[in-house]
């Protein structure tokens, strides 16, 4: 028999967690393609069976926009005109990713390489998917929405943050559906800062007890 995800009552959307599980259904049935069904019918002799659509679309929640906002590094990943996907890493100081309104993701495009390959495939395809990763957390949060690219002046709700360069462009992506995974293959990984502060009490217990055998002598 397909299996069969519980959908959320249209009175009950308004609940954090189902409006975060109406928007992981729709984030699987975009990709619940027929060449996909049939893959998991041939793989587990069944093909996994998505909730209808229920109610209208769900804002991001606030675990999303936690999780956005301390983000300093995303994967982003477009397709153009020959069908060949295209995957970029977009760093920048936390916060460089914003989340505005209900469900819309701003990022900026700093000056770089001059390729523009993200830029040209959604001006062509207009469709985008987000990879965003805490790898010491093991988390990680994906999403699917359509894009486009403006300039920085009509980005809404678009204020430098201190130290970050002026871009040159900006991507805004109304966002379609969302997805967490599971930890599983994730392998943790720290960022430098993340080391340091790991080790600053260390390093504070190492001097105070250098300082205690000074103050004994030899």
């Amino acid at each position: 028999m397909p299996r069969h995800e519980p959908g959320p009552s249209a009175a009950s959307l308004s609940n954090p967690f189902h409006a975060s599980l109406a928007m992981r259904h729709v984030y699987l049935r975009t990709l619940q393609t027929p060449s996909v069904a049939r893959a998991q019918q041939e793989a587990y002799g069944r093909a996994r069976v998505i909730p209808p659509e229920d109610g209208a679309p769900q804002p991001m929640g606030a675990e999303e926009a936690a999780f956005i906002a301390a983000r300093d590094s995303f994967y982003v990943a477009s397709v153009g005109e020959t069908g060949w996907p295209y995957v970029q890493h977009r760093g920048g100081p936390k916060g460089f990713l914003r989340l505005t309104g209900l469900s819309t993701l701003v990022f900026p495009d700093y000056a770089g390489n001059r390729q523009l390959i993200s830029a040209g495939n959604v001006a062509s395809a207009g469709r985008v998917s987000l990879f965003l990763m805490d790898y010491p957390a093991r988390e990680r949060l994906k999403v699917l929405g359509t894009c486009r690219v403006m300039p920085v002046v009509e980005a809404p709700a678009f204020d430098l943050l201190p130290g970050e360069p002026k871009p040159e462009r900006v991507f805004v992506v109304e966002v379609l559906g969302y997805d967490w995974n599971c930890p599983k293959y994730i392998t943790p990984r720290y960022t430098a800062e993340e080391v340091e502060e790991a080790m600053r009490p260390l390093q504070e217990r190492i001097a105070e007890l250098e300082a205690k055998l000074a103050e004994k002598g030899p």
